[in-house]
């Protein structure tokens, strides 16, 4: 069984070919046209330049995937997400579908950024505990089954990666945030909390529920570079203790949740979740507080967005018959996956 995967939720426009056989997942082709060069300049995705941009690569995109192969099934993401861009990838599926006399099924977002864990990992068990890191979402997930979900807790404000954009353009830095302030952070030579030099709150850390908030954190960097006289010297210090503040509640909270769920499996998934730095110490910190859980992690080129991710995710809908009319499928900027 081959699956055609499209994905446009963002600024990414992707398409992929996923070969199932007795449930083994080869990815023939994983094709990705970024537009982070274009939305640099303006520190962040502009919703009209992207949707421009999908529309037209779209067809090149999704030719490079197949090459001479027509796909079984085809997947395509309805959401969440930017609803123009949406639109692009939706509508080149439900035209697919129709010439090809081929199954569409419509796929939420954050169930590929779940399910990209499948990819390189064949053996995970329920129940799992879900951390989900990207610019749009921070959330922490109970999946007891596929396609069971029970949402634990999410972001109040900022999601984890929109903070990172924001707080790297406070300090000077290019977008996308996350990956600027890895490369500076790894600049600072010395601890400045242990000095009393830095330090930043780790917001609702110590709260007993699974909520996050990252909108102070960021405010408490505005303040920080301030007071420091925005030197420039003190930069790599800051996104160090950044970064360290984000991954430690993070962490926190996650661990916090595989005890009280008695969780068999930690699966971290979204943009973020490509940080070397969070996946190091989730994994060492589960090691340590609870070595009967199992932690996956895709690679992290399958954390950013891809429709390898969308494509795996379709084929456990495919078993249970979940197909959608190529006529009747419609975009859903928020669309929520859980119970």
């Amino acid at each position: 069984m081959r699956i055609l995967g499209i994905e446009t939720s963002c600024d990414e426009t992707a398409a992929a070919l996923l070969c199932v056989q007795r449930g083994v997942f080869t990815v023939e082709k994983n094709i990705v046209s970024s537009q982070i060069d274009i939305h640099r300049m303006y520190g962040g995705v502009v919703p009209e330049i992207a949707a421009r941009n999908h529309i037209t690569t779209i067809i090149s995109v999704i030719q490079e995937a197949i090459g001479t192969h027509i796909p079984d099934a085809i997947a395509v993401t309805a959401g969440p997400g930017l609803i123009t861009s949406l639109l692009v990838g939706v509508e080149a599926g439900r035209t697919l579908s129709y010439l090809w006399k081929k199954p569409l099924i419509a796929v939420n977002h954050i169930e590929g950024h779940i399910y990209a864990n499948w990819l390189e990992s064949r053996r995970i068990i329920f129940s799992a505990i879900v951390l989900i890191v990207s610019g749009g979402h921070t959330e922490l997930v109970l999946m007891k089954n596929h396609g069971v979900y029970q949402l634990l807790g999410k972001t109040r404000d900022d999601a984890a990666g929109e903070a990172f954009d924001k707080a790297a353009k406070m300090l000077g830095l290019e977008y996308p945030g996350g990956p600027a302030i890895a490369r500076v952070a790894a600049q600072c030579t010395h601890n400045g909390r242990h000095e009393g030099i830095l330090q930043l709150p780790r917001p609702m850390i110590d709260t007993s529920d699974f909520e996050f908030s990252f909108s102070g954190l960021k405010t408490a960097v505005l303040y920080l570079f301030r007071d420091m006289k925005k030197n420039p010297t003190h930069i790599p210090c800051i996104a160090a203790e950044f970064q360290q503040a984000v991954c430690d509640v993070l962490i926190t909270k996650t661990i916090r949740a595989a005890k009280k769920y008695h969780a068999r499996t930690v699966l971290l998934g979204g943009g973020v979740a490509a940080s070397a730095h969070l996946r190091a110490q989730l994994e060492y910190a589960l090691q340590r507080e609870t070595p009967r859980s199992e932690f996956h992690c895709p690679h992290s080129a399958l954390c950013t967005d891809n429709a390898a991710m969308i494509a795996v995710a379709v084929y456990f809908h495919a078993k249970k018959k979940q197909f959608a009319r190529w006529d009747t499928l419609d975009v859903r900027a928020q669309w929520e996956v859980y119970e």
